[in-house]
C-alpha cells in the first residue's frame, strides 16, 4: 500500500521531462521607433499609462460619473464575468496534470446456480471492498498537458487585459459622452439666446411696418429669421435629450441631473507632455497590446499540445486497499489488495489527424501573429493622429476665438445702421449669423480640443485602475 501511494508523486516528476512547443520570441513591432510629431508641449511631466483615471479628470462632476460607470456600466460587468470563468477553465485544464486520487468503497453479492457451480447446490459469493487509487493518469513526458494547461493560463491572461482595455475604452466614452452634452447645452442656450435677438429683432420690425419705415421684405426676413432660431432651439434640445439618454446607457444608471454639466468647462483633464522623443514602446503596455500577446502565446503552446500528439501517451490506473468476503474480515490481517494497469497508445494510422491538427496550430499562431502586429499599427496610428491634431488645435482655437469676436463687432454695427435706417435689416441679418456661426463653430472647435486630451490619454495606454 505505501509503495503504491509513492506512485503519483513519482509520475508527476516524471512528466512533463520534454516540452515540444517552440521558444516564444515575441515579435518585432512594425512601427517606427518614435512618432515624428511628438513635440507638444504639456503641463504634466508623466506618461499616461501611469497617470490613473481619477489624476486625470480633474472635474469632481465627471470623476463621480466615470465612477458610477465602472460600478454599473454592463460590458465591464461581462468582461470580469469572463475573467472569472476563464479562471475556473484554467484550473480544470490545470488539474488534468495531476493524478485525481479517491476512495472508493463498495460491496456485491453474486449467486451461481448448480449446474453452473459445478456442485450440489447454488453457491453465494460475497465481496466488500475498500479502495484508494486513481484512474487514466496520463504521464506528460512530452508536454502535452503542460502546454494545454499553459495555453488555457494565456486566455485567462489575455481576459485579464481585454477587462482593462474595456475600462480604458469605457472611461474615455464616457468622458466624451460627458463632453458631447455639455457642448451641446451650449449650443442649445446659444440658439435660445438668438431666439430672443430674433424676436425682439422680428417685434422692432413689426412696429416699423406699422409706420411705414420698413419694408415689407425686412418684415418677412425678420419672420424667417426668427423661425429658423426656433428650429435650430427645437433641434438642440432634442439633442441633449439624446446625450442625456447616451450617457446614461454608458454609466448603466440614471446619472443624477447635479452631475450633468451646463457648458464646456476651461478644461475637464491636462495637457499630456510629449517629448519630441516618444518612444514607440510605449504601445507594448497598452491592454489590448498585451491580449494580443496573451493570443500569440496561447498559439505557442497550442503549437507543443499538437506535436505530442505524434509521441505515445501512457496512462496508469492503480488501485491499493483492502478486499474480503465479508465485512467482519474487511481490515484484518492478509486482506490486503491492489491493482496496476499501465497502458501505452502508439499513434500508427489516423488519416493524417494530428498532421492536420499541427499545420492548423501553425496556421493559427501566423494569424495571431498578423493580428498582433495589426494591433500595434493600429495603436501607432491612433497616437499619430491624436498628435498631429493636437499641433495645430492651440492655432486653430485662437483663430477662431477671433473669428467670433470679429463676428460680433461687425454684427453690433450692423444692427446699429440698421436702427439708425442707414442699411437694410438683411445687412444685419446676414451679419448675425455668420456671428451665431463663428460661435457654433468655436463650441466644436473646444469640444474637438478636450476630446483630443482624452484620445490622446486613452490611445497611450491610461485610463486603467484596478480599485
Amino acid at each position: 500500500m505505501r509503495k503504491l501511494l509513492l506512485i503519483p508523486g513519482l509520475t508527476i516528476l516524471l512528466g512533463g521531462c520534454v516540452n515540444l512547443a517552440p521558444d516564444y520570441v515575441q515579435p518585432i513591432a512594425p512601427v517606427p521607433a518614435t512618432w515624428s510629431q511628438a513635440a507638444v508641449e504639456g503641463q504634466m511631466e508623466v506618461t499616461a499609462d501611469t497617470l490613473d483615471w481619477r489624476s486625470f479628470f480633474v472635474d469632481a462632476r465627471l470623476r463621480e460619473v466615470i465612477a458610477l460607470t465602472l460600478a454599473n456600466n454592463r460590458d465591464l460587468r461581462v468582461a470580469a464575468l469572463n475573467i472569472e470563468k476563464a479562471r475556473a477553465q484554467y484550473r480544470i485544464q490545470d488539474a488534468s496534470r495531476y493524478p485525481a486520487v479517491g476512495v472508493v468503497a463498495g460491496g456485491s453479492v453474486a449467486r451461481t446456480p448448480a449446474d453452473q457451480a459445478g456442485g450440489n447446490a447454488a453457491v453465494i459469493a460475497r465481496n466488500q471492498s475498500v479502495q484508494l487509487g486513481f484512474s487514466s493518469y496520463e504521464l506528460d513526458f512530452f508536454g502535452r498537458l503542460k502546454n494545454l494547461s499553459a495555453a488555457a493560463l494565456a486566455s485567462y491572461q489575455f481576459n485579464i487585459e481585454t477587462q482593462r482595455s474595456v475600462q480604458i475604452s469605457l472611461v474615455a466614452e464616457v468622458a466624451g459622452a460627458w463632453l458631447t452634452l455639455a457642448a451641446d447645452n451650449e449650443r442649445l442656450q446659444l440658439a435660445a439666446n438668438t431666439l430672443k435677438s430674433q424676436q425682439i429683432s422680428y417685434e422692432l420690425s413689426q412696429r416699423s411696418h406699422a409706420i411705414g419705415s420698413t419694408s415689407g421684405l425686412d418684415l418677412s426676413t425678420a419672420q424667417a429669421s426668427v423661425e429658423l432660431a426656433q428650429v435650430d432651439l427645437g433641434n438642440f434640445t432634442s439633442q441633449v435629450q439624446q446625450d442625456v439618454n447616451a450617457l446614461n446607457l454608458l454609466a448603466g444608471i440614471t446619472v443624477p441631473a447635479h452631475l450633468l454639466p451646463g457648458g464646456i468647462p476651461d478644461t475637464s483633464t491636462p495637457l499630456l507632455a510629449a517629448p519630441a522623443e516618444l518612444s514607440s514602446a510605449l504601445l507594448l503596455k497598452r491592454p489590448d497590446v498585451l491580449a494580443a500577446e496573451q493570443t500569440l502565446i496561447a498559439a505557442n503552446a497550442d503549437i507543443g499540445a499538437a506535436r505530442a500528439a505524434f509521441f505515445p501517451s501512457i496512462t496508469l490506473t492503480a488501485q491499493g486497499g483492502t478486499a474480503s468476503s465479508s465485512l467482519a474480515g474487511l481490515f484484518k490481517a492478509g486482506s490486503g489488495a491492489w491493482s496496476f494497469l499501465p497502458s501505452i497508445n502508439v499513434p500508427i494510422f489516423n488519416a493524417g489527424r494530428n498532421r492536420a491538427s499541427l499545420d492548423a496550430a501553425k496556421i493559427t499562431k501566423d494569424i495571431d501573429i498578423a493580428n498582433y502586429e495589426k494591433t500595434i499599427q493600429t495603436a501607432f496610428k491612433e497616437v499619430a493622429d491624436a498628435l498631429a491634431q493636437r499641433a495645430t488645435l492651440d492655432q486653430r482655437l485662437g483663430a477662431q476665438q477671433r473669428l467670433v469676436d470679429a463676428s460680433g463687432k461687425s454684427y453690433r454695427l450692423s444692427e446699429a445702421r440698421y436702427r439708425s435706417g442707414i442699411d437694410s435689416y438683411l445687412n444685419s441679418l446676414v451679419a448675425e449669423r455668420s456671428w451665431y456661426g463663428a460661435q457654433q463653430n468655436l463650441i466644436s472647435l473646444r469640444l474637438v480640443e478636450q476630446n483630443n486630451r482624452i484620445n490622446l490619454y486613452k490611445a497611450m495606454g491610461g485610463g486603467w485602475s484596478s480599485s
